[in-house]
């Protein structure tokens, strides 16, 4: 197996945080109106199963996504409203590397491949549970890989090199 001074890419941090419930009006109530994050979009998709309202905290590069969403029919798949679906998403420089090379080490994947994700950046998502052919998965979480774009590779790249 590779290691760590082998990997081909960095996380440069967190892009996101998403949060399932019944009712996204119950979500907003704490994270928009009790805690004050802005509301920045919306993203509907027959496909994921998923109505989300897209807030923020922080601003430019250093900005992290607070996604909450609530299924468009609670008893259809993927099940967004339950725990399982509640992910957390990571930035990283060079997403299809990423993928290639964990998937080498035995990191299992969700189905779906890379694809656009509902902020207009490429992602793609680890399996919350590993497999006998994918022995390294998310342990219970889903993780969901992010692709940087410029700004925020660069930013990073900017506080690696700052002493202290």
């Amino acid at each position: 197996m590779n290691t760590i001074s082998t990997r081909p890419f960095k996380v440069l941090g967190i892009q996101q945080i998403a949060i399932g419930g019944p009712d996204k009006k119950r979500l907003q109530k704490l994270w928009v109106d009790m805690l004050g994050l802005e509301v920045t979009g919306s993203f509907q998709s027959e496909r994921e199963n998923v109505d989300e309202d897209i807030c923020a905290i922080g601003r430019g590069p250093f900005k992290v996504e607070v996604d909450l969403m609530q299924p468009i029919d609670p008893e259809k798949k993927p099940a967004v409203h339950t725990t399982p679906l509640n992910h957390i998403g990571l930035w990283i420089d060079d997403l299809p590397l990423a993928v290639q090379w964990l998937t080498a080490n035995g990191v299992r994947f969700a189905p779906g491949g890379i694809r656009k994700g509902a902020a207009g950046f490429d992602i793609t998502f680890l399996h919350p549970k590993a497999s006998e052919e994918f022995p390294i998965a998310g342990e219970g979480v889903l993780i969901e890989l992010v692709q940087a774009p410029l700004e925020v590779v660069n930013a990073f790249a900017r506080l690696a090199h700052q002493p202290g």
